[in-house]
Formats: C-alpha cells, sequence, structure tokens
C-alpha cells in the first residue's frame, strides 16, 4: 500500500509534548504540517520544543542549517480548524477525553475532503467508540505514538471495528516512510504496549507486596541479569506513578476486572501520598539532591567450588558450566540421580541449584534428597552481572553461602531473596510472554507485532516471544502452571495459545 506523499499536507491537533513530536517526525519527512492548537501560546511553546530538538541535532552533526530550516519552513500555525482544510492526515494529540475527541473530528468531516484519514493518537480511549458516532467512521484510524515521538521508533496502527482497511494501509506506510517500526493492532484496550507490559509492572508490585525482594533488589536483578534498561520501579517514577496506576486501571476496567491487570494497593498508595516519582521528587526512590540511590541486597563472599556437575540438556545455562570451567572449577556431567530432567542446573557440594520453573526452593527440597537452592534467569548469563538466588525454608545459611559461591566464582553478584515462586526475572518474562500469547490467540496482533512493539515501544532487550522461545516454551508453561498451582489464582493460567504450541510446534513465531 502506497504511503502518503510528501506533497500532502498532515494536520496536527495539539500542541503538547506529543503533538509537537508529531509535528516534528511529519515535517522532517517533508510533509508541510498544519499545527493547531485553541491556544496560541501552546503552539509558541510546541514550536519551541522542535526548535530546541533540531538545534540539538545541528550542534551533535546530525543534520545541517539549511535542513533545519527547511523542516521549520515547512511547519504552519493554525488558529481555527477551518485552516487544516488541505490536509490529506490529521492527528489528534489532545486530552484524553472521548467527548472532546468526537467534537474536534465531527467538526473536522465538515472541513476536509472526504477521503481524508482522521487519526487519534489515543493511548487508551477505544478508536471504535471515538468513530461511532461520525458520518464516515471508517475514515477513522488509531496512530499511536510514544513518547517522544521523534525518537521512539514505535507507532501502533489501532484498526477500530468498522475502519477501513486502506485506510489502516495507508496510515502504517506512511509511519514507515516516516522511518517508524509499525504494527498493526486491534482497537482493545491498550493496544498492545499498555496491555503487554502490565506484568512488568504488576508483577515486581507483588514480589515486593509479598517480601520476596527489596526495590533496590528487584530494579537491579531486572537490569543485570533481565537486561533492561531501566528496573520497573525506576520506569514507574520515570511515568509517573500517577499515570501508570491509572493506566492500569483503565486497562483492568475495560477487562471486566480482569485478574491479570488487577492494579496494586501499593501503588495506590504512593498515588495517595503524592509521590509520582521524578516529577514529584518522590516515587520508590528519592530524587532530591543529594541523596544517595539505596543499593541493592547483595550477598557476602561465599566459598568458591572446586567442582560441580552439571545435568539437564538447556543450551540458556550452558554458558555457566563453560564460565565455571575458565574460572578452574572441574566441571562433570556424570550425575545418576534421582534429578528431574527437565530442570536444569548443578550438584555444588550436596547442594542442588536450579533453574526456577515457579517451584520454590520450599518444594523441592521436600521431595528431593538434596538441599535445593534455586537460581533466577537471565538474558545472557555470559553478560549478566547479577544472579538471584532463593534458599528452601529447610537450607542452612551454610549451603546458601556454598551456593552464593558457586555464582560469584564465575564472576557474578549474587542477590539473595525470599523463596517466591518464579523468583523475579524469570516470572516476570514468563508473564510478558504469557500475555503477549494472549494478545495474538485473541487476534490483537500478530506474535512478531507483539515482538516488535515491545522492542521499540518500550526498549525490552528481547521481544517476549521470542524470549519465550529460547527459554523453551514448555518451560514457560511450567513456570506459569506453578505460579497458578501455588497461588490458586486464575492470573496465572496459561494463554491458549502457548499451551498449543508446547504440544505441537513449540514455536510462538
Amino acid at each position: 500500500m502506497t504511503a502518503l506523499s510528501p506533497a500532502q499536507a498532515v494536520a496536527v491537533i495539539g500542541a503538547g509534548t506529543m503533538g509537537a513530536g508529531i509535528v516534528q517526525v511529519a515535517a522532517t519527512a517533508g510533509h508541510d504540517v498544519y499545527i493547531f492548537d485553541t491556544s496560541g501560546e501552546a503552539i509558541d511553546k510546541g514550536i519551541a520544543q522542535i526548535e530546541k530538538f533540531l538545534a540539538r541535532s545541528v550542534t551533535k552533526g546530525r543534520m545541517d542549517e539549511a535542513e533545519r530550516g527547511a523542516i521549520l519552513g515547512r511547519i504552519h500555525r493554525c488558529h481555527k480548524l477551518e485552516d487544516l482544510a488541505p490536509a490529506k492526515l490529521v492527528i489528534e494529540a489532545i486530552v484524553e477525553n472521548i467527548d472532546i475527541k468526537r467534537s474536534v473530528f465531527s467538526q473536522l468531516e465538515d472541513i476536509l475532503d472526504e477521503d481524508a484519514i482522521l487519526a487519534s493518537n489515543t493511548s487508551s480511549i477505544s478508536i471504535t467508540e471515538i468513530a461511532a458516532k461520525l458520518k464516515r467512521p471508517e475514515r477513522m484510524v488509531g496512530m499511536h505514538f510514544f513518547n517522544p515521538a521523534p525518537i521512539m521508533k514505535l507507532v501502533e496502527i489501532i484498526h477500530g471495528l468498522v475502519t477501513d482497511k486502506q485506510v489502516a494501509d495507508i496510515t502504517f506506510a506512511t509511519a514507515e516512510a516516516w522511518g517508524k517500526k509499525v504494527v498493526h493492532a486491534k482497537s482493545t484496550p491498550g493496544f498492545i504496549v499498555n496491555r503487554v507490559a502490565r506484568p512488568f509492572y504488576s508483577e515486581a508490585l507483588r514480589i515486593l507486596q509479598e517480601g520476596g525482594a527489596d526495590i533496590p533488589t528487584i530494579d537491579a536483578c531486572i537490569r543485570e541479569a533481565g537486561g533492561f534498561r531501566m528496573g520497573p520501579f525506576e520506569l514507574m517514577d520515570l511515568i509517573g506513578n500517577d499515570i501508570n496506576f491509572s493506566v492500569t486501571q483503565s486497562v483492568y476496567n475495560a477487562y471486566f476486572q480482569e485478574p491479570r491487570y488487577r492494579p496494586s494497593l501499593i501503588q495506590q498508595e504512593q498515588v495517595a501520598a503524592g509521590r509520582f516519582g521524578r516529577k514529584s521528587g518522590y516515587g520508590y526512590y528519592n530524587y532530591a539532591e543529594g541523596v544517595e540511590k539505596p543499593a541493592p541486597h547483595t550477598a557476602a563472599p561465599g566459598p568458591a567450588p572446586v567442582e560441580v556437575t552439571v545435568f539437564g540438556e538447556n543450551a540458556l545455562i550452558s554458558p555457566l558450566a563453560r564460565l565455571a570451567k575458565e574460572a578452574g572449577i572441574t566441571v562433570n556431567s556424570d550425575l545418576e540421580q534421582d534429578v528431574p530432567d527437565y530442570q536444569p542446573g548443578f550438584l555444588v557440594d550436596n547442594i542442588l541449584l536450579l533453574l526456577s520453573d515457579g517451584t520454590t526452593a520450599t518444594e523441592l527440597t521436600s521431595v528431593m534428597p538434596y538441599e535445593v537452592v534455586t537460581f533466577d534467569l537471565a538474558l545472557d548469563y555470559n553478560a549478566a552481572s547479577r544472579i538471584a538466588i532463593a534458599k528452601g525454608d529447610q537450607v542452612s545459611e551454610e549451603s546458601l553461602a556454598v551456593a552464593a559461591g558457586f555464582f560469584q566464582a564465575i564472576g557474578k553478584q549474587v542477590s539473595v531473596i525470599d523463596d517466591c515462586p518464579g523468583l523475579i526475572v524469570m516470572r516476570i518474562v514468563a508473564m510478558l510472554a504469557n500475555e503477549g500469547s494472549d494478545a495474538v490467540y485473541q487476534g490483537v496482533t500478530t506474535a512478531e507485532g507483539v515482538d516488535i512493539a515491545m522492542m521499540n515501544g518500550v526498549n525490552y532487550p528481547k521481544g517476549p516471544m521470542q524470549w519465550a522461545e529460547d527459554i523453551g516454551l514448555t518451560h514457560i508453561r511450567d513456570v506459569l502452571g506453578n505460579l497458578q498451582r501455588f497461588y490458586g489464582e486464575d492470573r496465572y493460567r496459561t494463554s491458549p495459545l502457548l499451551r498449543r504450541a508446547t504440544f505441537g510446534t513449540e514455536r510462538l513465531l
């Protein structure tokens, strides 16, 4: 499908941070862009934001003065909706209020050509609902950018119930021509990113609420083992706890109180206290000048093992055995004991170190002739600088120190956490993969669309669908099943798509 040509004008309604960013993207792509806001001051601020961004790009050598001047020359201030008449695509980026959005689009239908495309940058309101009272609802589509729009690559193209396929395809192609990573999505609550990302926050909050680990430790494990740029509490503070909590409430209520999206009492208290995060100076962390960020829990040095025995065929943890050899530890692979062959790990001084499958170390110790310490998932065990471990309640502190000593001997810092099922990274990644699988199963998007969206919309180090395949879908299914068995909650039910794949192709992509 052909994108809009640069000769066709684009309009943006709303000159706030997001609207101004979209104006910049479209003008940089060569379009004449009309920017409208009810406040002239807002337009001035929006243009100033663009000028500042472009000036910085010139300073850094990303563009020259001539290009900067050409981009600014294509931006036209408008003070009434009628000025937008030449536009073939109008993108609305105003307050999240459906009545106001409907009013604006209704007026635009009487101003624009009949073949003009009406797009909303809404992050939470149904495109179907916005379009329902329009004369030409088939011309309405969602075009969801991520902030800051000039930098963030993702654009979600949202299909309302009656959105014309050609309209969606043209909008998709146009966003691609603007240099974006683009995904199609059905108009459902949260679309892709705001839906699939919920477990990243909610599971971290639940681990905290249950005393599994403290905030700095959870964040450190997600960064240093999981490979994410920020931990969940750091990210919530950056987004704003008020905004994050509001999105969670919106998705939860829109899905008729689906248990997977249940908001957290901890976050509710943060919002009630006005602890919104960076913008208020205090959230999960204190951002006052001179206040040091608290350190994660890091275990004291334990004894380095002389030898270990590796068991279970699993390419995921094979780097740990290689690192052990490089550290001068003798690595055996001839364990002939009653150890589940589906759960890989190591035997160190008669202590089993098992990759978490969602079963607690306490339960595993109760059914095995060994003391059991579980260890967490890492994106890449070679690169990970930190590993979380948890011991069974029956396991001695001396045995825990031996387990920590193994990981320390191969160059990892160790965070000892409580024996919570799934630990931290494994639990969150399994839930992200499950949520992505459910979105695909319900026809919201494709598996590829999930991975593109999460990597480009929220900078995940790997798409959750690919990550689940790399871990092993059967292992992910087991993690989810054991979480559901432990808690007895529907929150952890396995997506039918993921469950089916474990009995068939073992593929989601």
